[in-house]
């Protein structure tokens, strides 16, 4: 009789603990593939018989790159969404996105939350050519942590001092990088252009580096990537661009420039070497510029135009 007493004291006493906020349910989707819809910012993951579903503008996933130690925080309320659900059977996409979700599987519960931060580390994705070492920026990793969220539930609130979402990936728009290799050169100034319809790479190169006389062979002229002399400027722009951007005394307001990428200064025998070749050419002369193992960078973003990249061919005249 007293063994009996005690089992049930014991089971009475497990069962006032459960009260839906010590018992801490692990929420673990860090693995789970990162899906997003279409027509909506929401993005989501499935795991069998759940769905952890982030509703977040698109614009929060910028596509610069975090300092280290300094991830874009949001706070958790109605613009930014978080809810964890359960279903009766195996959900998919058509749950999510659907504007008439399917009848079935059908929620059994749902947690909402109701407050915490969403931390956001974004790092961008590169591929490298195997040939000349370029890099180019393919699109950006957004990993998604949840910090200090309270889920509101049936049976009360539960927090979570920290639980990862998991990365995140948008694309980027490739760089064009359509330029033929023939080079012009300002009359009134030191700026060297080559652009297309879209876009343009300047450089304010040393005037030494363009003499008009040939060069050894194998001893080029060189210089080194500076805030001034010999800087190199790529700008993107929105609309048409012509010839008659170059060469003005201020930068014209239109066509508008999108995007503007500043290469780093050199360092000497290693990185940002401009290399400037000189040969006779009918009744002038022939430079043909290299840039070798230079970067270009935006904000904290950068990628390498590689080993070796030619610039391009500037004629003169004697």
């Amino acid at each position: 009789m007293k063994r009996v007493v005690s089992l049930l004291f014991v089971a009475l006493f497990l069962n006032s603990c459960d009260d839906g906020n010590l018992v801490q349910e692990d929420i673990s989707f860090e693995a789970v593939a990162t899906q997003s819809c279409t027509t909506n910012n929401i993005i989501y993951k499935l795991k069998d018989k759940e769905s952890l579903i982030l509703e977040i503008p698109k614009s929060s996933f910028t596509n610069e790159p975090s300092l280290i130690g300094a991830p874009t925080i949001i706070n958790i309320n109605s613009a930014n969404r978080l809810v964890y659900r359960f279903y009766n059977g195996t959900i998919s996409t058509a749950n999510i996105c659907e504007t008439i979700p399917p009848v079935t599987p059908t929620v059994t519960d749902q947690w909402t939350a109701t407050a915490g931060k969403i931390q956001i580390f974004t790092t961008a994705v590169k591929t490298t050519s195997t040939t000349d070492n370029s890099t180019r920026i393919t699109g950006y990793n957004h990993n998604i942590v949840f910090k200090n969220v309270t889920f509101a539930k049936n049976s009360g609130t539960q927090v979570y001092e920290t639980f990862p979402f998991g990365d995140y990936v948008t694309s980027a728009n490739a760089l064009p990088f359509g330029f033929d290799q023939t080079v012009e050169k300002c009359s009134s100034s030191n700026q060297i252009y080559n652009y297309n319809s879209s876009e343009a790479l300047t450089l304010d190169i040393d005037p030494t580096l363009i003499a008009r006389a040939a060069t050894p062979l194998n001893t080029p002229r060189t210089g080194l990537i500076g805030d001034s002399n010999n800087k190199l400027t790529y700008r993107l722009f929105s609309g048409l661009l012509t010839g008659s951007y170059f060469c003005n005394t201020t930068v014209p307001s239109t066509p508008v420039i999108s995007e503007e990428w500043i290469a780093a200064s050199g360092v000497s025998n290693i990185s940002g070497i401009v290399e400037v070749t000189t040969t006779a050419f009918g009744t002038g002369f022939k430079h043909t510029i290299v840039l070798k193992n230079v970067t270009m960078k935006k904000g904290s973003n950068d990628f390498k135009l590689g080993d070796s990249y030619i610039y391009g061919d500037l004629y003169t005249t004697n």
